[in-house]
């Protein structure tokens, strides 16, 4: 499930920086090159298309990634650091006897 999230994540990313690229802008932008495009959107042009076309993609967006949050939350319930084995010291009382009455310090 989450893969297929995944996948239409990067679709609607694709799609949203193509349809903000060929929005109109002072620099035109890709909408240069489309200039059938006032006669198929209707009389306004593709502005008011583009507009609502991004703002459903954007919020599409906004929802797939919050369902990709909670589904991967639901499925890694484990931490990294759970799955560390840690090595714990010998308690003292395995510590062997001799080694008890052997200086700290050497005799000078």
């Amino acid at each position: 499930m989450a893969g297929t999230l995944v996948v239409i994540q990067v679709i609607l990313a694709i799609l949203i920086i193509i349809v903000v690229l060929l929005q109109k802008s002072s620099s035109i932008g890709l909408g240069a090159y489309s200039g059938s495009n006032e006669s198929v959107f209707g009389q306004k042009g593709a502005a008011g298309f583009l507009t609502k076309m991004t703002f459903a993609l954007s919020l599409t967006f906004l929802v797939n990634t919050l369902a990709l949050g909670y589904i991967y939350n639901n499925e890694h319930t484990k931490s990294v650091t759970d799955q560390l084995s840690i090595d714990r010291p010998a308690p003292a009382s395995a510590i062997p006897d001799e080694d008890k009455t052997t200086p700290l310090a050497p005799a000078q």
